[in-house]
Parts: C-alpha cells; sequence; structure tokens
C-alpha cells in the first residue's frame, strides 16, 4: 500500500472532479503505463478502482477522473468529498488495459467517464509517433471532460467529440469501424451499453476478437443477484470442505461466512481481482472482466459475482 496526499482537485466537467494523488513522504510514484489504474481505499473503507489519466511518464503523481454516479455505492459521493490536504492509501497501478506493442495504428473509443484511461492513450500514441483516432462520446457540452488536453497540438485532428444534445453528430461506429486491418486496434471504454454497442459493431464487421480491448466501469444491473437463481455447492480442493451457496449470497460472501479470505476489490465482476480457478464444474460467468474465450473455458471464475451452471463447483483454494 502507498500513503498518498491529495493535492489538486479540478472540477473537470458537470458531475467530474480529477484528484492529482502524491506520496505522502515525497518520494516519487511507482511508474506506469497508459490504461493503468489503482485501487482507491476510502475512508469509509470502501474500496474502488480508477483509471490514471496522467501521462505516464510523470512520477510525482498521478491523476484520477471520478464521475459523482447518484446510484453510487457511496465510491463515488466519498471521493467528491476530498479536499486538498487529504489522505489516502493506494495500491500500485495495475495494467489490464494496455496498448498491444504489436499495434501500428489504434481506434481509441470513450464514452462519458471512460475518457480517462482513453485520454492517457492518446497521449501515449501521440508522444510516441503512432497512428490513432480517438473518439469520444458524451451527453451534453457541459459534460465533455479534459476539454483543455483533448485541444493540445498533440491531438489536434485525431480527437472527435460527439454530443447527445447540442447538435453534434452522434458516432457512427459502422462508418469509423468499416475497414478491420490485423494490425489495427480497438480500445473501447465507458458504460455497458456503449461498449456493447462498440464491439457489437465491431464484431459485426469482421474484426478479429485478439484486436478488441475493453474495460468497463460498472456492470449495470447487479450482476450477482437475478431472480431466478438457485443453490450450489463450492467444494474447496484443498481441504475437501464443501459449502452451500445460497440464492441469496454471492461465493464471496459464502466463503467469507467460513473465515476463506479471497482478495476482493469492486465486487461487480469488473477488476479481476478475486480471479479464481475452477477445477471442476461449469460456472455461471457474470463478469465483465473475462473475454468471451476465457468463460468459455470454464477454467476460472469471478466469485464475487459468478454462480454456478452444476451442482458443484470444486474451486483452487
Amino acid at each position: 500500500m502507498i500513503d498518498v496526499v491529495v493535492i489538486s482537485v479540478r472540477q473537470e466537467a458537470t458531475d467530474i472532479r480529477s484528484f492529482e494523488l502524491a506520496r505522502a513522504d515525497g518520494a516519487e510514484l511507482p511508474p506506469f503505463e497508459a490504461g493503468a489504474h489503482i485501487d482507491v481505499h476510502l475512508p469509509d473503507g470502501l474500496i474502488r478502482q480508477y483509471s490514471l489519466c496522467n501521462p505516464g511518464a510523470v512520477s510525482g503523481y498521478y491523476q484520477i477522473g471520478v464521475l459523482l454516479e447518484p446510484g453510487s455505492r457511496g465510491g463515488s459521493r466519498a471521493m467528491h468529498a476530498l479536499q486538498v490536504g487529504d489522505r489516502l492509501q493506494i495500491s500500485e497501478p495495475r495494467n489490464l488495459f494496455a496498448l498491444a506493442p504489436e499495434g501500428r495504428r489504434s481506434l481509441l473509443f470513450a464514452g462519458g467517464i471512460g475518457i480517462t484511461p482513453i485520454l492517457a492513450m492518446a497521449e501515449a500514441l501521440a508522444q510516441s509517433g503512432r497512428a490513432f483516432e480517438c473518439h469520444y462520446s458524451v451527453r451534453s457540452p457541459d459534460r465533455t471532460a479534459f476539454r483543455e488536453r483533448l485541444r493540445q497540438p498533440a491531438l489536434d485532428g485525431r480527437v472527435h467529440v460527439y454530443r447527445d444534445e447540442g447538435g453534434d453528430a452522434r458516432l457512427d461506429a459502422e462508418s469509423v469501424l468499416a475497414s478491420p486491418a490485423s494490425d489495427t486496434h480497438l480500445y473501447v471504454c465507458g458504460p455497458p451499453g456503449y461498449i456493447d454497442y462498440v464491439l457489437g459493431m465491431a464484431k459485426t464487421l469482421g474484426w478479429p476478437d485478439a484486436n478488441l480491448h475493453r474495460e468497463y466501469f460498472s456492470a449495470g444491473e447487479d450482476p450477482a443477484h437475478k431472480a431466478d437463481d438457485g443453490r450450489f455447492d463450492v467444494k474447496i480442493a484443498s481441504t475437501g470442505q464443501v459449502i452451500a451457496i445460497p440464492a441469496d449470497q454471492t461465493v464471496a460472501e459464502a466463503l467469507e461466512r467460513e473465515g476463506i479470505d479471497i482478495p476482493l476489490s469492486c465486487e461487480q465482476g469488473i477488476c479481476g481481482t478475486c480471479l479464481t480457478r475452477v477445477l471442476d464444474g461449469v460456472p455461471d460467468h457474470r463478469d465483465l472482466f473475462l473475454s468471451e474465450a476465457e468463460q468459455a473455458a470454464n477454467d476460472q471464475f469471478t466469485p464475487c459475482c459468478s454462480r454456478s451452471l452444476s451442482k458443484q463447483l470444486v474451486i483452487d483454494l
């Protein structure tokens, strides 16, 4: 864990604030590459993941952008209450959304607050001289975050902003994605519906799965609980212990009830922190972390939200 202090708070757009975090001891922070995120441990005990949106070459501070969501579980409200001088603990950066080194051209798509990792990617690509386009969709002009950075000369002519309100044209993903190529990679971040629209169009147009990269910020509806959920068992491979998972509990909650701790963070199947190997049985995948191919292999699952299609899952704990 890294102790940090808030050194800057800035209103970037309606309901969006950026926060700059520096080490409390004045030392340099660990380096990172565009697409990385950190876990932020909030004072009330919540842990939330936020993408780093400043250039990776800057080691003196981390910058994150946070959308205040009315329906949030407390994370965004707690973040928006922070002031300069407040102290937090964060993890070292992790990158599950990195730019593919073999990509000669990149198409970047951001919906709403999804601009945070995408902006860092655009700046990294511009600095390295690699070809890219950035397509940024927002609800209205007042919700366009990081406007000054988007207008910087290095990004001139490569950033296209679409606003649902205000008379601007909306994103035509079919036109942008009309020419898939083996050396072109697509990166998309934003709300689930936006990501599904972009990826769905890409797949329809023949883009290979290996060239499609996505990062979700929320799971939309609660993935862990559905009306028709049933009971099943989980068997701990190392001890043989069998734990009943009732319909109203997640696997993670049932394990905690039995005194078995696993690492948890988002608890929505987004971050992959709780990813656990499956030795036998068929998971009911409800996460947004694993790819379709990884889910089809059925050899790992996210106990924070995923369940079981078989009567028992044997897990590698």
